[in-house]
């Protein structure tokens, strides 16, 4: 909402004020014989040295003598400035006569021809504090209300209502002055500051105004005339609402404005005022169309989050259900941002009657997601259509039997990043939805031939070895392994194959000789001569590789770990099929040809011909495996057919309990923030305090505020022994000259130093001043300004620090004055450093096993940490490093059970920007050692960044150090 209009200071900066100091004596001879150039120069030094407390009283004749009757625009703007500061009492608290003087100055400044000069004296008036200097220009001020020039009668509307404001006997028919120039004013601008003035002076005028153009007029209306009409309607409503059926009609009719802002605002208006299912509608509809239409991210980011507003209130998320598909067109943006939270969106909002309409939108996004090549971002946007089909799936398995095929699709694409979600989600709906799996395993053996990925093949290989089942299936499995393995024994196939090449690379290179150079004749018309050598070498070196199957190829490559998925596969399919098939000779037949492949494998891994040999793991994978068909142990096959299965389930299960308990966290916290306990006060609107304009206080603007306030805050909140004294850093000694002290204000992007000065001297210290610097990722954006500070008098000071990323940072610097009448230099106060935490700024949280793979293996710095404690329990020292570093441990509580002289864990948290941090924490307690020896091993932490990286090292050396005896 738009505020009234406020009084607007100058400040000033010049380097001025560390030249030689200048008597009074030589600043009037400048003025009285200078030229233009040396009275600006000089009124500016007098400016200066006025701020910074001098006494000039013998300059004032002397300025309103040669000063004040100057045309020069430049010292009537210092002038403005002059007279803001002058003091115009003397020291009996009266108006000193000469100001009579510089009155009679500006009210045929009032009338002057240029607008510009009428238009700067009336901002100057609205700064005024005088009564008496402000009534005689009373008449020019009404005057000006008539000028041709915009710009004047919109400073004139400024003045009057400022002066109606402070001194409201001046003009006391003001109200009506104005609501007759509004009413006849064509200027969008003055038309605005009248009825701002209106609002706040004279309410009944402003509705009166409104009323005779609410249906005709209002969308003719400027843009910033119709946000002043929105916040006027919405004070009204709130104060009143039986005023609400009056002007609902009006902000329905503003959320058609040509102006994104005011739709904006008369959309949240819309909704604050009226819970009625159409009302909501429309705002919804409104916010949706400002997201496609707009094209700025960030607009779309803040529009999806009142969305998300909307959707969190009861009574509004039946209406938003209807509106799914329209939110999904926000998926026309590009940006990944706005996709994520918008499907994220239309995943809670969607429902029974949708949920069919959702999937196949979502199957058009990934086709047509698939036609777009080459954008970084199109990989991650089909993986979070995968992430979002699977959510469907599983808060609706009905949908299961549409989402799959369009799933499996992506199986065979090379490099995907949604290939491994495809998988878990594949995984997850074969053991789950026992009425989909024929569909499953059918559409797995299809695409089956076309994987292109090693990864994604392991994982096909062990669903499909896991759950195929029947006599039918089986055999179709096994028949596909063969075709992707190959011709049988392998090595035998492979070095006649080698042999051959090597026959053909002779022939041709016999008839390459034999035959002449070819000669062809190139674009341009010249001959060129082409030699056989490398068309023949480049053929016969590709033609093996075309003609050899996925498996076989994997396995040339120096892939084997492949070996280990495709043995347990086979394993598990033999000893099934020896339960479901009869026939001793068909049993016996499958298990040979199992164990041909298994041991063709071996004996190729263990030959020269692939390109990496086998490792030794593998190797004893095989021949567990070989052993087990061999045997064909009861115990063995159990624990090949059942407990692998089982294993999963339990996988599931955990998994499952931790989202179902993460849920329940969610729904408390949310319960526990619209929860109203029963010893709270009632607030009722009779007893409510009025506000200067008549108007109760507006209950949306508290509770927003309340709502938004930072982390920090709601904790002071929470907490009473969370003073604001933890957060006081001492800056200088108390035996210093100065005393200062700073609270450090952490917000989310930016640092608010608020820092008190106290001069303990019984001089008067000028030009004051704080100068600050930072050290490290961080960016001073607003300098204090110089202070006088009188004997033991105090000030406090504020200066803002942007942050830009996650790391320490120091802020460093002095104070440095000047003593009243002294001649030394400028004598200065070294600052203590202040240090920002890093901690202020991660947050826990949480991500796959996959991911975090694939982070660890992108970042590229890393910062390995030497475990330094007295700590001798492995899972204390890890809960105390997670509650120093405010990181959350991925790995399962389970895992970290159990009596072991060993413990891996891995953490992650995010920051405040975005930034990932990833740490791996391998400790151990020595062998051989007594109890009680402190435990052993490194921390290695990676981020994108290395300040981030460093950060997180330096907060766990120091965490590790506090707990040392």
């Amino acid at each position: 909402m738009t505020s009234a209009e406020s009084i607007c200071y100058t400040l000033i900066n010049s380097s001025s004020i560390t030249d030689e100091p200048t008597n009074e004596t030589n600043l009037k001879n400048e003025i009285e014989h200078g030229d233009v150039r040396t009275k600006t120069d000089a009124l500016k030094k007098v400016i200066l040295m006025t701020l910074n407390g001098e006494k000039l009283q013998g300059l004032l004749m002397t300025i309103i003598k040669y000063l004040l009757p100057s045309d020069d625009h430049t010292i009537k703007k210092l002038l403005l400035i002059f007279w803001e500061i002058w003091p115009k009492t003397d020291n009996e608290g009266k108006l000193r006569p000469e100001m009579i003087l510089v009155c009679d100055a500006y009210r045929k400044d009032l009338q002057h021809p240029n607008e510009f000069i009428r238009g700067s004296t009336l901002r100057f008036l609205c700064k005024l504090r005088q009564p008496e200097l402000i009534e005689p220009l009373m008449p020019a001020i009404r005057s000006c209300l008539e000028h041709r020039h915009s710009y004047v009668r919109r400073n004139a509307v400024l003045a009057i209502y400022t002066i109606y404001r402070k001194f409201d006997q001046l003009i006391p028919d003001a109200p009506e002055l104005i609501h007759e120039f509004l009413e006849g004013e064509k200027d969008a601008s003055c038309k605005r500051n009248a009825f701002m003035m209106l609002i706040h002076a004279d309410q009944e005028r402003a509705l009166d105004y409104l009323s005779t153009c609410i249906h005709k007029q209002v969308n003719t209306f400027n843009d910033i005339l119709q946000l002043v009409i929105v916040e006027l309607v919405y004070k009204v409503c709130h104060a009143n609402p039986n005023e609400r059926a009056r002007f609902i009609r009006c902000i329905y009719n503003l959320l058609q404005s040509s102006s994104q802002a005011v739709r904006y605002e008369a959309a949240g208006t819309l909704v604050t005022l009226s819970n009625a299912p159409t009302a909501v509608r429309a705002a919804a509809q409104c916010y949706i169309e400002l997201i496609v239409k707009e094209a700025d991210n960030n607009v779309k980011l803040i529009v999806l989050d009142r969305l998300v507003e909307l959707k969190n209130h009861p009574l509004h998320e039946k209406v938003l259900q209807e509106l799914v598909m329209d939110i999904l067109r926000a998926l026309s943006s590009p940006d990944l941002e706005v996709r994520r939270k918008t499907l994220d969106l239309a995943l809670d909002l969607v429902s029974s009657r949708n949920v069919e309409d959702l999937v196949k939108f979502l199957e058009k996004e990934v086709t047509k997601s698939s036609d777009v090549q080459g954008h970084d971002n199109t990989d991650k946007y089909r993986q979070l259509l995968v992430k979002t089909m699977h959510a469907c799936t599983v808060k609706f398995p009905d949908t299961a039997a549409l989402v799959i095929p369009v799933l499996m699709e992506f199986l065979g694409d090379s490099e995907e990043l949604a290939a491994a979600d495809v998988l878990v989600f594949v995984r997850e709906a074969v053991h789950r939805h026992e009425q989909h799996k024929p569909l499953i395993l059918d559409k797995l053996l299809e695409v089956f031939p076309s994987i292109r990925t090693v990864k994604i093949l392991r994982g096909v290989l062990w669903i499909l070895g896991e759950y195929c089942e029947g006599t039918t299936r089986i055999l179709r499995f096994v028949t596909e392994v063969r075709k992707s393995v190959g011709e049988l024994p392998m090595v035998e196939t492979e070095l006649k194959l080698a042999a051959g090449e090597e026959v053909e690379k002779e022939e041709e290179t016999e008839k390459t000789e034999k035959s002449s150079s070819s000669r062809r004749v190139t674009e341009m018309g010249t001959y060129v001569t082409q030699s056989a050598f490398s068309v023949a070498n480049t053929k016969s070196g590709n033609k093996s590789q075309q003609n050899r199957p996925p498996l076989r190829q994997f396995f040339m490559d120096g892939d084997f770990s492949l070996a280990g998925a495709l043995s347990t596969s086979l394993t598990k399919q033999a000893l099934r099929f020896l339960l479901t098939c009869p026939d001793p000779r068909k049993q016996n037949s499958f298990i040979a040809e199992s164990m041909l492949i298994l041991s063709s494998v071996m004996h190729l891994g263990r030959s020269n011909l692939p390109k990496k040999p086998i490792s030794d793991d593998e190797i004893d994978r095989l021949t567990v495996c070989l052993k087990v068909l061999a045997d064909r142990n009861e115990t063995m096959a159990e624990i090949f057919t059942s407990k692998c299965r089982g294993s999963l389930s339990h996988l599931l299960e955990i998994r499952a309990a931790e989202e179902s308990v993460q849920r329940r966290v969610a729904e408390r916290t949310k319960t526990a923030l619209t929860a109203v306990q029963p010893d709270d006060p009632i607030n009722f609107a009779q007893l409510l305090a009025k506000a200067e304009s008549g108007s109760l206080e507006d209950q949306f603007e508290l509770s927003l505020s309340a709502a938004v306030g930072t982390l920090n805050q709601k904790k002071e909140a929470r907490d009473p022994t969370a003073s604001k004294l933890n957060k006081v850093t001492q800056l200088t000694g108390f035996s210093d000259p100065v005393y200062a002290e700073a609270y450090v204000h952490i917000n989310q992007y930016d640092i608010v130093l608020d820092v008190l000065i106290v001069n303990q001297t019984s001089d008067t210290l000028q030009n004051c001043t704080v100068e600050l610097a930072t050290l490290g990722d961080l960016k001073l954006v607003e300098k204090p300004s110089p202070l006088t500070l009188a004997p033991h008098d105090f000030a406090n000071i504020k200066a803002s620090v942007k942050v830009a990323s996650t790391e320490n940072g120091i802020i460093f610097g002095n104070i440095v004055y000047d003593v009243t009448g002294a001649v030394s230099d400028r004598n200065c106060v070294v600052l203590n450093d202040i240090h920002i935490d890093i901690m202020d700024y991660i947050q826990p949280a949480t991500c796959s096993d996959a991911e975090f793979r694939q982070m660890w293996a992108e970042f590229e710095w890393e910062n390995k940490v030497t475990v330094n404690t007295n700590m001798s329990d492995l899972v204390n020292f890890l809960h105390h490093i997670l509650k120093s570093t405010n990181m959350k441990c991925l790995t399962p509580e389970k895992a970290l059970g159990g009596e072991s002289g060993f413990l891996a864990a891995n953490l992650f948290a995010k920051s405040i920007f975005g930034e990932s941090a990833l740490a791996n924490v391998s400790i151990e307690k020595p062998l051989g050692k007594p109890p009680g020896t402190p435990v052993a091993g490194h921390i290695r932490i990676r981020a994108k960044s290395q300040g981030m990286a460093l950060s997180l090292g330096d907060k766990i050396n120091l965490s590790q150090k506090k707990t040392k005896k």
